[in-house]
């Protein structure tokens, strides 16, 4: 299995005009997907500015041409299905089909910014498959919906603009729970390793890789879905395996990545924060590579 798609992750930090060079660098240099984070706060932001994500990818899809946006990922501490569709729907609309919509558990400090709340993961893990099957039922029309968190009645609008395809559904997940909600309803299946993933080695974090793939594959048929049909995603950079350092290092990435059956390499861009910048060149010449 090859490689289908080489994404980056665009940090929303910093004003949109720095912001916007890079998804128009990523249009031109042959990035299939250009993420970006759906945070309130984060530790690699502390003191910066850090922008919406929709409406991030809104500016986007104005500035660029070839490129799919995503969220890498949407959170379901703060995001509630009802406003979570009606904010993918208008990007998939507006960028004309090309929205991959991430989704994942969110973060801790997320919750605290948003409603000094401090969930335990049993309930984080509930709210998670709330959010997506509320956003699946607002989709499918629904006028109302009960969930085990949250539901929502009394909706009279359409679930999405005439004419206008339900976007990919990129589900982030790690652990068990996580891990059988992508299987079940995931166009693809994204990981990055999980919190404890960082501070690996680069032999233990590719283990790692390999269990949770091992994972999904057993969650995938424990309801009847071949595994093949989901894409896999690796988002590389954030802990000790620095895959942009140089060409080498995103080479051997790339094939590491392509013999655990991954179907796309996520890597930062060059101007991310916390130490995880790296040099444009190094990006285009290993696109050159494995193009």
């Amino acid at each position: 299995m090859t490689l289908r798609r080489i994404s980056l992750v665009i940090p929303p930090v910093g004003p949109w005009r720095d912001q916007a060079r890079w998804y128009r660098w990523g249009d031109e240099v042959g990035y299939d997907v250009a993420y970006t984070y759906d945070h309130l706060t984060h530790a690699t932001a502390r003191g910066e500015w850090l922008g919406e994500a929709f409406t991030t990818l809104t500016a986007a899809a104005g500035i660029t041409d070839r490129i799919r946006l995503g969220t890498l990922v949407a959170s379901a501490v703060f995001r509630r299905p009802v406003a979570l569709a009606r904010a993918a729907m208008t990007v998939q609309d507006i960028s004309e089909g090309r929205l991959v919509l991430g989704l994942g558990l969110g973060a801790p400090p997320c919750e605290l910014a948003d409603r000094g709340e401090n969930s335990t993961m049993g309930e984080m893990s509930a709210r998670f498959a709330d959010v997506v099957e509320g956003y699946r039922a607002v989709l499918d029309g629904a006028s109302q919906w009960q969930g085990k968190t949250m539901s929502f009645t009394g909706l009279e609008t359409m679930g999405r603009p005439e004419g206008v395809d339900a976007p990919e559904l990129l589900l982030a997940a790690h652990g068990p729970r996580a891990l059988a909600l992508a299987a079940r309803y995931a166009d693809t299946w994204n990981t990055y390793g999980g919190p404890g993933s960082t501070q690996l080695d680069a032999d233990e974090y590719w283990q790692l890789i390999a269990q949770q793939a091992a994972g999904f594959a057993v969650e995938c048929d424990r309801v009847g879905r071949d595994p093949s049909t989901v894409r896999r995603s690796l988002l590389l950079g954030f802990g000790r395996v620095r895959p942009t350092a140089d060409v080498d290092a995103f080479l051997a990435a790339a094939e590491h990545a392509e013999s655990l059956g991954v179907d796309e390499l996520v890597v930062y861009s060059p101007d991310s924060p916390a130490g995880m910048g790296s040099d444009p060149r190094v990006h285009e010449r290993a696109l050159a590579r494995l193009r």
